[in-house]
């Protein structure tokens, strides 16, 4: 099966757009709107410094660029002092941001993460839609409604609007490029530039390289990957080009300081790292494991994507690859954690299976509640014991529950699919 198909049962997902009549849309809309006011209300008319603190490294790092400032030197107001952490390209991208008025950026900002999330909701749960044509015209965009307002309320994407964050924007690129349909753009664009932008989307280009050879592999994986390769390849020369000394100090310096992007041991770095990190076992010891488990959860991520795709299942191929990017990679904080959406719409499938929705609502709630805040509560405490074996453990919560879900698609998933398939 080729990238961009999945699964599909009658009626045809045609029928059931045509079911779902315009006049739906702008209550469900409404609908989605109203009941994530509280959020958005609440961070964008927090105290300023707390505000979007994220957008606005964005937007100043753009504004260093157009004053000819050097990209990698400043740091944004107290009491947040934040540098620009992102390659040359991303502050290239950001300028525009630092034309707008700092009021006007933060509700353009948040409303391009709700876009976003809506192209995720509607990919990431595509499998839905045929099913629920015969229901009516109202089924579809009420079900959209949910699944948008519920997804919103994942820790992970609740931090999206708390920061102005950019990661639900790239999920959409990567997850839009991997399982459009019929793409009006070169399949493999949108994973090139999301790669050129921060990096980690780099675990797609790892995606594609292994599932475009081999005895199962996908020719169209691999004009996929020449194209997604071209796009990051310019889009990282651009800047040699037009802010040279910037683009030379982010490669041969500001990279290889992990310590730009926050305290490393900070609870919300979720990655096995930040896990790692966090025993205070000695650096070398620390390192060694982290690589051995890099090379583990690794080999089974991608082994299990690839197996995914060629029995037809891009959605969890695309998933588990996802994964891979917030689990491999040395800094992970919970808003990366915005591929959980798309894990979600692996698990429940079309929805005809109660297990698979069950299994599904367990993760969203999971990741609803700040589960390693209370690892903290629980640390602070000091009961013996308890708080430093328990307590960390639940610190980890969101890592550890990665490392469940790379599992639960890899594994129980398919076991899942083949035993209601076997019944039927």
């Amino acid at each position: 099966m080729k990238t961009g198909e999945v699964p599909s049962v009658e009626p045809t997902v045609t029928t059931a757009v045509k079911a779902a009549r315009w006049w739906a849309w702008p209550p469900a809309v409404l609908l989605v709107a109203a009941a994530v006011a509280p959020l958005v209300g609440y961070w964008l008319f927090n105290v300023d410094d707390q505000r979007l603190v994220d957008l606005d490294v964005y937007r100043t790092g753009g504004q260093a660029i157009l004053d000819g400032r050097p990209l990698y030197d400043f740091i944004t107001p107290a009491p947040q002092l934040l540098p620009f952490t992102y390659p040359p390209v991303a502050g290239l991208l950001a300028t525009p941001l630092a034309v707008l008025s700092w009021p006007v950026a933060q509700w353009v900002w948040t409303v391009g993460i709700f876009l976003a999330l809506a192209v995720t909701v509607g990919h990431a749960f595509r499998a839905f839609r045929p099913s629920l044509a015969r229901a009516g015209g109202l089924a579809v965009p009420l079900l959209f409604a949910a699944l948008m307002i519920a997804c919103t309320y994942l820790m992970p994407i609740r931090d999206q609007v708390r920061f102005g964050q950019v990661d639900i924007l790239l999920v959409a690129l990567c997850l839009a490029d991997c399982v459009a349909r019929r793409p009006w753009w070169p399949r493999g664009l949108l994973i090139g530039i999301a790669t050129a932008v921060k990096l980690t989307p780099g675990v797609f280009l790892i995606y594609l390289l292994i599932t475009s050879w081999g005895r199962d592999h996908d020719r169209e994986q691999r004009r996929t990957l020449y194209v997604a390769v071209l796009t990051a390849g310019l889009l990282t020369v651009l800047p040699f080009l037009v802010i040279p000394q910037d683009a030379a100090q982010f490669w041969f310096s500001a990279l290889l300081d992990s310590d730009r992007l926050g305290a490393n041991t900070g609870t919300t770095n979720q990655s096995m790292r930040g896990m790692l990190l966090r025993l205070y076992w000695p650096e070398p010891l620390s390192t060694l494991l982290w690589l051995a488990l890099v090379a583990a959860v690794g080999w089974y991520g991608f082994r299990r994507a690839r197996e995914a795709l060629a029995a037809g299942d891009t959605l969890t191929a695309v998933a588990l690859t996802a994964l891979m990017a917030v689990l491999l990679s040395p800094v992970a904080w919970i808003h990366h954690l915005a591929w959980v959406v798309v894990v979600l719409g692996a698990l429940a499938g079309d929805g005809r299976d109660r297990v698979r929705l069950w299994v599904a609502g367990g993760v969203w709630l999971y990741y609803v509640v700040p589960i390693p805040w209370w690892g903290v509560t629980i640390r602070a405490a000091e009961i013996p014991v308890i708080s430093p074996v328990f307590g960390r453990i639940v610190q980890n919560a969101f890592g550890l529950g990665a490392l469940g879900l790379v599992w639960l698609l890899g594994s129980w998933l398919p076991r899942r699919r083949a035993s209601v398939e076997s019944d039927r």
